[in-house]
């Protein structure tokens, strides 16, 4: 199933080339476009899929993501594993209930975070130092895909789905 959505990765066109700025503010000239790619019904499935084979055997009670990446990617293994999810603003909202995050985390619940795309992974660690800061541990950060370049460092228990040399094979 990996090797499908490494596929139909490329078939979709979420591996890009060209002149790029990242998240993490590095430069690179390859983009992978994993929000664009989970508006295909088939691949979001595959995703959810690889993803909660991976928590298989991971006691947890919660998904956490940042928007907007983590949003697709957290409904749909919400759905697979029946599990309740989270969502993490990047920055708070003053208006409506306001704040920084959408559903809740309670003292001491095991939650486990999606990720889109990791590369120095400070996105990721962010939602898990919110997590942690309102009571819950994170037992595993998910990624669609690593860049392999840094996230491990910085996330110890990050589980990635696909590594972008996976993605440049066979171009």
């Amino acid at each position: 199933m990996k090797d499908k959505l490494v596929d139909m990765l490329k078939e979709v066109g979420a591996l890009k080339f060209g002149e790029f700025v990242l998240s993490s503010g590095k430069k690179s000239n390859v983009y992978v476009d994993i929000k664009t790619a989970c508006t295909y019904p088939e691949i979001l499935r595959i995703i959810a899929k690889l993803m909660a084979e991976k928590v298989r055997g991971i006691d947890f009670d919660k998904i956490a993501c940042i928007e907007l990446g983590g949003v697709p990617l957290a409904v749909a293994l919400s759905l697979e594993t029946g599990k309740p999810y989270v969502i993490f603003r990047k920055e708070k909202k003053s208006y409506g209930v306001g704040g920084d995050l959408i559903g809740n985390v309670k003292q001491g619940e095991r939650i486990v975070v999606v990720e889109d795309v990791t590369t120095t992974g400070k996105s990721a660690n962010s939602v898990v130092r919110r997590v942690e800061e309102r009571g819950g541990k994170v037992v595993a950060v998910l990624t669609v895909v690593d860049r392999n370049e840094g996230a491990r460092e910085l996330i110890p228990n990050l589980i990635p789905i696909v590594e972008l040399r996976e993605l440049l094979e066979n171009i």
